[in-house]
């Protein structure tokens, strides 16, 4: 029966399916562009020009990259909508819920981790005013932005957000986008679980319900 509950579930279903195939995109064309990427000040930039222009298919691969980065955050925030609606207050929604939530939070640091990570003029001004936001940030923002930036931004800077970037918080997010798309797999059984089962229907009944040869024929 399509009623509103059964519709968000199936549409959240497929918004996490969405989500893994996408976090699956997005690392595999990242372990193909870190077969040429160079992360240092200058070689970064040198090295993504040339996966675009002279590495066979490699701006595909890029586009693919950013694309499925770009929109997963998309679906996120679309599936935290939606099963925000669908609520139901049980284990497998839960986990289903807050897993979706720390995994956007993951996909929108990959974004933010990579800002630099081509090392052109934009990223390289977006992260420096970033940096004096967290810097002021009290107690502990002089030395969170020592660990991003190792000092300065330069070669180092390149290397701490590309080891954040690829090992940290992409695992993280594959991860959360498992883990959700498990627990959306377990609050479905559990609903179908729950549906009472359809009885047959008895012999008697049937023998009363249908009429015999005999009061046919008069």
């Amino acid at each position: 029966m399509l009623t509103p509950a059964f519709i968000l579930r199936r549409l959240s279903t497929i918004l996490a399916v969405s989500i893994v195939t996408l976090t699956l995109l997005a690392a595999t064309s990242g372990i193909l562009i870190a077969f040429y990427y160079q992360p240092a000040a200058g070689a970064a930039y040198d090295s993504l020009q040339a996966i675009d222009q002279t590495i066979p298919f490699g701006w595909l691969v890029h586009t693919l990259h950013n694309l499925s980065g770009n929109l997963v955050i998309v679906v996120g925030l679309i599936q935290i909508f939606v099963m925000f609606l669908g609520e139901r207050f049980r284990r497998s929604w839960l986990t289903a819920w807050v897993s979706g939530i720390l995994f956007t939070l993951s996909a929108i640091g990959l974004s933010w981790t990579a800002m630099i990570l081509n090392w052109n003029q934009i990223g390289f001004w977006r992260l420096k005013i970033e940096l004096g936001t967290i810097e002021a940030i009290p107690f502990i923002g002089a030395t969170l932005r020592e660990i991003l930036t190792g000092g300065s931004v330069g070669s180092l800077t390149v290397a701490h957000m590309y080891t954040l970037h690829s090992y940290v918080v992409s695992l993280a997010a594959l991860g959360l986008s498992i883990v959700h798309l498990t627990g959306l797999v377990f609050q479905e059984r559990e609903m179908q679980s729950e549906m009472p089962a359809v009885q047959p229907v008895p012999q008697e009944v049937e023998a009363i319900a249908e009429p015999s040869s005999a009061q046919v024929s008069i």
